[in-house]
């Protein structure tokens, strides 16, 4: 009775245990998903090659970072010298000063960039008329479209001392002007204003994609129930978009130490220098005006390691506290 009860089990195994895919099968079927979905693969096809000539492609040149580079000698003829670069760039007196002025950036950029589009975004979906919000939307997308060129000309023309709009207003109500544009007190906040100005109305494209797919029902139950406008955007709104705010601030946190090339380049002048100089700025100093190849690839590689290490991180944290990561 025992033997019948074994064999009745594992017959109920076998039947139960799914089929095992051969390899030959397995690939049978995924050429016919292929086939079938070949305009769709068409399409990923542009993307795809995109980011495997421009993103992949060149990252074999960090092996520069532990050469003693030379262009006439090459990548395959160049000395090794290992993590000699890193080790003159952490003993560099400027790493200290380049690490707090990136650094301070970054958080300033987190703690007041970063919310503006999330309370924009909000605010616009509180707007019931639509040719309103239509219009108050395509203005603010406006700055986004604009190079950083235009937009510090633009600062340049309001606050510059000769005229300028800005210390117009401030001598008349001060009596002096202000030297905003080569003062390193305000250069801070002149790079927060803009990047603000620029691309704070570019930012509420995702949260209102986000937005437009909450429930209205959830609303009409919070009104039956009395909460008025402030709770129906605590208890409502925001948890329907509290996934996306968490997967942009992890990719957001990716790029911490990317405070941007253009914007900075632009506004820096010998004055407030000592406050401008962050790691992108110095990779270009260093490595095109001054020929270090491979110094300069060792501070751009060390930025790369930091962003990495924050979304893994980042990601980890989120997934503790009960919420979808990226990955």
């Amino acid at each position: 009775m025992a033997i019948f009860k074994s064999s009745s089990s594992q017959t109920e195994l076998a039947v139960d245990a799914p089929p095992v895919k051969s390899g030959a099968a397995s690939r049978k079927q995924f050429m016919q998903r292929l086939k079938r979905d070949k305009w769709l693969y068409l399409l990923l096809l542009p993307g795809l090659l995109y980011f495997l000539v421009f993103k992949y492609a060149p990252m074999w040149g960090i092996v520069i970072a532990f050469q003693d580079y030379s262009p006439f000698k090459g990548v395959f003829g160049s000395e090794w010298v290992g993590f000699e670069h890193f080790r003159d760039f952490f003993q560099n007196p400027d790493f200290t000063r380049l690490l707090r002025n990136t650094f301070i950036l970054a958080v300033l950029d987190l703690v007041f960039f970063f919310p503006a589009p999330i309370i924009l975004a909000l605010l616009l979906n509180e707007l019931r008329i639509n040719l309103y919000k239509r219009t108050v939307q395509t203005l603010i997308y406006v700055p986004h479209f604009m190079s950083w060129v235009i937009i510090a000309s633009i600062t340049y023309i309001f606050f510059t001392t000769s005229g300028g709009v800005a210390n117009e207003i401030v001598g008349h109500f001060y009596g002096k002007e202000i030297n905003f544009l080569s003062s390193p007190d305000w250069f801070r906040p002149l790079i927060m204003g803009q990047i603000i100005w620029k691309e704070t109305g570019w930012g509420t494209v995702i949260f209102l994609a986000a937005l437009a797919t909450v429930d209205q029902e959830q609303y009409e139950a919070a009104i039956v129930d009395g909460a008025g406008r402030f709770r129906r955007l605590w208890h409502v709104t925001l948890p329907a978009v509290r996934s996306t705010i968490i997967v942009l601030l992890i990719l957001r946190l990716g790029n911490f130490l990317d405070t941007g090339f253009q914007q900075i380049f632009l506004m820096t002048n010998s004055l407030n220098r000592d406050v401008a100089d962050v790691f992108d700025t110095y990779v270009y100093f260093v490595g095109i005006t001054q020929g270090a190849f491979s110094y300069s690839t060792a501070v751009g590689l060390f930025k790369s390691v930091v962003g990495i290490i924050l979304v893994l991180g980042a990601n980890k944290l989120a997934k503790k506290m009960g919420q979808d990561g990226i990955f």
